[in-house]
C-alpha cells in the first residue's frame, strides 16, 4: 500500500446523531477515502470521485461533513481545511 496522501487520527465520526467513534481515522490513499475506527476497522470507504465534502456554515470550526455511498458523516477534525484541501488535491482532474 502506498503512503497515504492524508491521514488524520483522533477524529470523531458521527452518522446522523449517533457517534460511531471518538478516536477514529480518516485516510486518503490510492484514490479512495476511508473512515476507520480507532481499532482500524473500516466504517466506510469510497472512490474520491464519489465523495462529497464541505465545511458547514453554522457548525463548530473543527467540523466537516462528508457523504460516502449515500451516507452523511460528520467529522470533527483539528483542521478540516487541511482535509478538504487534501481531498481536492488527491482527486483526479475532470475531463
Amino acid at each position: 500500500m502506498a503512503e497515504p496522501e492524508f491521514n488524520a487520527t483522533g477524529v470523531r465520526i458521527e452518522r446522523w446523531l449517533r457517534s460511531l467513534t471518538r478516536a477514529g481515522q480518516v485516510v486518503i490513499s490510492d484514490g479512495r477515502l476511508a473512515l476507520l475506527t480507532s481499532y482500524g476497522t473500516e466504517i466506510d470507504s469510497a472512490p474520491l470521485q464519489a465523495v462529497q465534502a464541505h465545511k458547514p456554515l453554522f457548525a463548530a470550526r473543527d467540523r466537516a461533513l462528508a457523504t460516502l455511498n449515500g451516507h452523511r458523516y460528520s467529522l470533527t477534525l483539528g483542521a478540516p481545511e487541511l482535509f478538504l484541501k487534501a481531498l481536492e488535491a488527491a482527486r483526479p482532474p475532470h475531463r
